[in-house]
Order: C-alpha cells, then sequence, then structure tokens
C-alpha cells in the first residue's frame, strides 16, 4: 500500500509542475502582441520553464521540480509600423518572440501530460478503495 501512496506523490508532483507549465504558456500566448512603448524598449520576451529531478526525502525518491523560469534570449523580429511609438528610425518596430504555434503545441502537451498524471492518481485511488474493501 505504500507503494499506492508513492505513485499518488510522483503523479501529484508532476501535475504541479505541468500547471506551472500551463501558467507559463498562457502568459506567452497572453503578451505575443506586447509591443515596447518606445524605440530604445523591448517588446515582451517570451518565457520558458525548465524542469529537474529532486529527491523526496518524505517518500525516498525522486520527483519532478521546476527548475527554474527564464526568458528565451532569442532576437525579436521586426515589423515595419512607422507611425507606433516604438518604431525606430527607419519605421521598424521589435515584436515579441512569441511563436503562437510553439505556444499552443506546449500547451497540448502539457495538458495531456496534465491528464496522464491524473489518470495514475484516479487508478492509484481505486487500487486504494479495493485494497481497503478486501481488508474489511
Amino acid at each position: 500500500m505504500d507503494d499506492l501512496f508513492k505513485t499518488l506523490r510522483i503523479s501529484a508532483a508532476g501535475m504541479k509542475v505541468q500547471g506551472t507549465r500551463l501558467r507559463v504558456v498562457s502568459e506567452n500566448i497572453a503578451n505575443a502582441d506586447s509591443l515596447a512603448q518606445t524605440p530604445d524598449g523591448d517588446p515582451y520576451r517570451r518565457k520558458t520553464i525548465t524542469f529537474k529531478n529532486e529527491l523526496d526525502r518524505t517518500i525516498g525518491l525522486e520527483t519532478v521540480r521546476v527548475h527554474s523560469i527564464g526568458t528565451d534570449s532569442s532576437t525579436f523580429d521586426k515589423t515595419y509600423d512607422p507611425n507606433h511609438p516604438a518604431a525606430d528610425a527607419d519605421g521598424y518596430v521589435q515584436i515579441p518572440n512569441v511563436n503562437r504555434l510553439t505556444e499552443m503545441m506546449d500547451m497540448r502537451e502539457a495538458q495531456r501530460t496534465y491528464e496522464a498524471n491524473l489518470s495514475v492518481i484516479q487508478s492509484s485511488k481505486s487500487m486504494l478503495r479495493s485494497t481497503i474493501d478486501i481488508l474489511r
């Protein structure tokens, strides 16, 4: 029965990091059109998330954790809009380095991983209930 509790903790940790990943992706999508307001300013810079395995001393196993939330250092594209307040001398405005298609794929992957961990938790709970019923 102890193994079932460990399974619950591992899956819960997986759900937690995927929930954080979904929040990061959502923020990126929400700011995909956030431009600078001055010519020397930067537009929104895409956020990234990395994970790491970390020992959970209470169960004696490694679980996944958020390692860091950083920023994507790739260059900004430019679009021609000479009337925008952030336009440079040539009329170009830097646009965020957010690719909506990439973000949607990341969101879908995080959602599926979250659902897989939820399914494991539901199965583990069902096994626990069955074990308790047998012990009665």
